[in-house]
């Protein structure tokens, strides 16, 4: 057997992350997880978190996940009593940015601030809904894969009707894809 230096290690991964990513030639590769749409579980997992403004919402929405099918990773909070929610929609981010978890739900107060966290974490489109169409936009248009919540701004079934089209929603490709590549690039300069 061979032994690989770490320079060679990484040339590996990068060459591999180029033919996954599709990165042009001469352009730095960013050490971003595999794409979670190629992470296909017998049975696919959604993380979900919450802040305590957001708790009894998640603990609603869970067996309306259970009976479309999904199996929960709950990443937290277990309980109303005061946290930060960057940690938990952090957690949320991360597992679905490791393939841990095909798409991930955070909910807290109104939803922006959760947002801002996913949308840190490498891989991660994260796009806050407060109604049915804006479920679809960020699926079709954006192809998002953490969704977060308000849950000072919405109700349980306009919570589980926002979940279940966003669960649902296909990305629409043609269009969207050279724009959605463009999100892809910009993330990828940031990464090095």
């Amino acid at each position: 057997m061979t032994d690989i230096n770490d320079s060679e290690i990484h040339e590996i991964v990068h060459q591999v992350l180029d033919r996954v990513l599709g990165s042009s030639a001469g352009e730095p590769v960013a050490s971003v997880p595999a794409s979670i749409e190629s992470h296909s579980p017998s049975k696919k997992v959604i993380a979900i978190g919450a802040d305590h403004g957001g708790f009894e919402l998640k603990e609603a929405l869970k067996p309306e996940l259970k009976t479309l099918g999904f199996e929960i990773n709950d990443v937290g909070t277990n309980s109303k009593d005061a946290v930060d929610y960057p940690d938990f929609a952090h957690a949320v981010a991360q597992a679905v940015s490791t393939g841990k978890a095909w798409r991930g739900i955070m909910i807290d107060g109104a939803g922006i601030g959760s947002c801002i966290v996913a949308n840190k974490v490498p891989g991660v489109r994260a796009g806050m809904a407060y109604d049915d169409s804006s479920a679809v936009n960020s699926r079709e248009h954006n192809d998002t894969n953490v969704l977060t919540l308000g849950a000072g701004s919405i109700g349980v079934s306009l919570a589980k009707q926002i979940v279940k089209t966003w669960l649902t929603t296909e990305f629409g490709g043609g269009r969207h894809t050279p724009r959605l590549d463009k999100i892809k690039s910009v993330e990828k300069k940031y990464l090095k």
